[in-house]
């Protein structure tokens, strides 16, 4: 199948789910009482689920969830357009528009010869768009974790950032010395403030090692949960429950599931 043909297809499809996103809304009890705020928990679990399905690498449920994402996208383009706001044409127009902009290594006569350079032509046109700082694309709802590692990226991408790893190594010493001394004075308020800070000192560490910490501590979330479970599996296996088990018990089981994942 040529370019063609598969663009073709593809407009036709999407061309046929704007129909029945429009007859949904005129003769779907639910689908019609929908409304930008109702539909805005839906969208947040449905980008997990894709979150899950990629962690997963499991092929077929990503195509089942980016379908209920781009559902979303629609459903949401024709509640704007019964409002006489936009219309999913201009939705798509506007993303075109940004694209072209925000790429004049590709659509105009400045170049970028590696990923780094084009994330600093992208942060340099966003500038020219209105926004009186770098920080202003980092969504004030985002997970904290991410956010510490957008923010990061944002300063980052002007200049602001160490020199190397090891120097972002030694704030990561230089912050947990400092939590230490607040947990030894026994100050609560100062305790998670430092705790926060080493936090964020580590996550810019991960950051200069390439390494994103929210799909670090998944993989980690992932790895204890396997673990944990074969201790409940092995308790099971004796006729016991995980509570029935001393902490040396457990411990052995830990380590025999370590021994098993090698």
């Amino acid at each position: 199948m040529n370019q063609d043909n598969t663009a073709s297809e593809s407009q036709s499809a999407f061309a046929k789910l704007l129909t029945i996103m429009t007859e949904l809304r005129s003769k779907c009890p639910w689908d019609s009482k929908q409304t930008l705020q109702s539909l805005k928990s839906l969208t947040i679990e449905e980008t997990y689920e894709l979150c899950e399905a990629i962690d997963d690498l499991d092929a077929e449920n990503i195509k089942k969830e980016l379908g209920d994402l781009l559902l979303h996208i629609v459903f949401y383009s024709e509640i704007m357009a019964e409002q006489h706001a936009f219309t999913i044409k201009d939705v798509i127009e506007s993303l075109i528009a940004k694209l072209i902009r925000r790429h004049p290594h590709i659509y105009g006569e400045a170049s970028a010869n590696s990923p780094k350079e084009v994330e600093k032509r992208w942060e340099e046109v966003k500038m020219t768009e209105g926004r009186l700082s770098v920080l202003e694309g980092v969504p004030a709802a985002l997970p904290s974790l991410i956010k510490a590692f957008r923010v990061q990226q944002k300063v980052s991408g002007v200049g602001f950032d160490f020199a190397s790893s090891a120097e972002a190594l030694d704030k990561v010493k230089e912050e947990f010395n400092e939590l230490k001394q607040e947990i030894d004075k026994s100050n609560k308020e100062r305790t998670q403030s430092e705790f926060g800070d080493l936090l964020f000192a580590i996550i810019n560490y991960g950051r200069l090692l390439s390494i994103n910490p929210d799909e670090a501590l998944e993989q980690t979330n992932r790895k204890f949960i396997k673990r944990f479970r074969y201790i409940e599996d092995a308790a099971r296996d004796n006729g016991l429950t995980i509570r029935d088990l001393t902490i040396d018990q457990m411990n052995i089981y830990w380590e025999q599931s370590k021994k098993e994942e090698v």
